[in-house]
């Protein structure tokens, strides 16, 4: 088995080995994963944050060994918290990065950073405050970042921040945390699901006071929420078929 780490500030996830494949998600500078085959230009890996697999091209990451895999697997993450920042390699040459890349493997890189970071668990009530940090960034289908995120990248990398484990699709997000029967019992920062015609679960939001609910439709935007669904306060019209809440924190 071999081993990679992301050095550079995005890299695109694919479903096949090619450009022109569909992006399922990104990989953020810092995120460390397993090559499970390796071809010519492609290799198909395992992120080891949330196990989701997908294909990257060889020239955009950098090989390491099981131990250092396996170390920074069991740290703590330390994620940066600021929207775009740089990292000096030996070259002094300057390097971007953006919110949610993480800095543990520095070292392994030989790189350095001195913008800010987080690291821990934060308090539920921190979610919010976090989410605002992507209002309004573009929507964009397995999108992770402020400049493109999709609906259940952005409830990832909300709780990620936060310190907290969410999977990548809506789909998985809603088998994990507890079933709550009505909106009522919900808090900010719980997490709403919708589905589609087919019963299939599509969509994620978190969950605001009053109501409310943030999430990437279009944009990410603050909508209302009701027993129906999300309303859009500018369309004026249901987007969005409620399926459950849930309390993962």
């Amino acid at each position: 088995m071999q081993y990679g780490i992301c050095n550079l500030s995005i890299v695109p996830l694919r479903l096949d080995a090619s450009d022109k494949s569909e992006l399922v998600s990104q990989i953020l500078y810092g995120e460390i994963f397993k090559i499970l085959e390796q071809r010519k230009n492609w290799s198909k890996i395992r992120l080891a944050f949330d196990k989701y697999e997908g294909w990257i091209d060889n020239k955009q990451f950098f090989e390491i060994t099981e131990a250092q895999y396996q170390n920074l697997h069991k740290k703590t993450p330390k994620l940066s918290i600021d929207l775009v920042e740089f990292i000096e390699d030996i070259d002094q040459q300057l390097h971007p990065i953006l919110l949610g890349s993480s800095l543990n493997g520095l070292s392994i890189l030989n790189h350095n950073h001195d913008g800010n970071a987080v690291e821990g668990t934060n308090p539920k009530e921190n979610l919010i405050k976090t989410a605002f940090l992507y209002l309004n960034s573009p929507y964009l289908w397995g999108g992770k970042t402020p400049f493109g995120i999709d609906c259940s990248g952005f409830t990832q990398m909300v709780y990620k921040l936060n310190g907290y484990r969410l999977l990548r699709d809506a789909s998985q997000q809603a088998t994990q945390g507890e079933a709550l029967s009505f909106i009522e019992e919900s808090e900010p920062g719980d997490l709403a699901f919708f589905d589609n015609n087919e019963g299939i679960i599509t969509h994620v939001g978190i969950i605001m006071s009053d109501n409310y609910i943030i999430h990437a439709h279009g944009k990410v935007r603050i909508d209302r929420l009701d027993h129906s669904g999300i309303y859009n306060v500018d369309k004026k019209i249901h987007t969005h078929k409620l399926r459950v809440i849930k309390k993962v924190i």
